[in-house]
């Protein structure tokens, strides 16, 4: 009878273990279940190449020209035509449409504006612009602020940014992804934005350019002397008497 209830005995404790065994396997793989969660939500959505994160993209953007004109005084200066001139001559340059004026309308100056404009039409026709690419419209502008004549025209521009965002914090925090030592959001943007503004030609950051056809003469004249034997250099070059040990004779 002894040995019996010994043997019931074990059997319970072996359940008994079994259940607990199995109650910390399944604990242990919902902890490990949430961890794995944890690991892919610390994974940044933002690449960490500024190239990616802040790209430069192509596309059309406002050139414009401001006219200041008196209340007094209707024609323009010779600065204002001379900056007119020049707009017009980057007109042909980069420009993608026409051209679009901005009067002033119920100011102190408009009647000198309206008599401005004049002068700027002429010089924009005169240097390629056609009339019917000139558009002319009024605009309200604060009464506070000297009324100015805006002269505006789109082309191709390289953009980048903005600049100055910070979606996240750097500091310390319980978040996790502040600990992955991941470049901060706004690292980068400025010299994207920067490159963008300085590039004459936005095309050269998408393709390079043609290459222009060889000078034929000078070609020509370089392999009949590689031909003959001779020397290939600029004479002039040669026969030039400065030499840096005459300096001072």
């Amino acid at each position: 009878m002894q040995t019996a209830r010994t043997a019931i005995a074990r059997r319970r404790a072996i359940a008994a273990l079994t259940v607990r065994a199995a109650f910390i396997g399944g604990c242990a793989i919902f902890v490990c279940a949430c961890n794995t969660d944890n690991q892919v939500a610390a994974v940044p959505d933002a690449p960490t190449d500024y190239r990616l994160r802040h790209p430069i993209t192509i596309g059309e953007a406002d050139h414009t020209l401001e006219v200041f004109v008196g209340t007094s005084r209707g024609e323009l200066n010779a600065t204002q035509r001379a900056e007119v001139t020049e707009f017009a001559q980057t007109w042909r340059r980069e420009a993608t449409g026409g051209v679009a004026v901005d009067l002033p309308v119920g100011t102190n100056n408009e009647h000198a504006a309206a008599e401005a404009m004049r002068a700027i039409r002429s010089i924009l026709m005169a240097s390629g612009v056609p009339a019917n690419g000139i558009i002319v419209r009024g605009y309200h502008p604060p009464a506070i602020n000297l009324a100015t004549i805006r002269i505006t025209y789109l082309r191709i521009a390289a953009q980048a940014g903005p600049c100055g965002l910070w979606p996240q914090d750097i500091g310390p925090s319980f978040n996790r992804n502040y600990f992955e030592n991941q470049p901060p959001w706004n690292a980068g943007c400025a010299t994207q934005r920067n490159l963008a503004a300085m590039v004459t030609n936005p095309a050269d950051l998408v393709q390079p350019r043609a290459e222009t056809p060889a000078y034929e003469k000078r070609r020509t004249t370089v392999i009949e002397k590689y031909r003959g034997g001779t020397d290939t250099s600029t004479q002039g070059a040669q026969n030039s008497t400065a030499k840096i040990s005459d300096l001072g004779k």
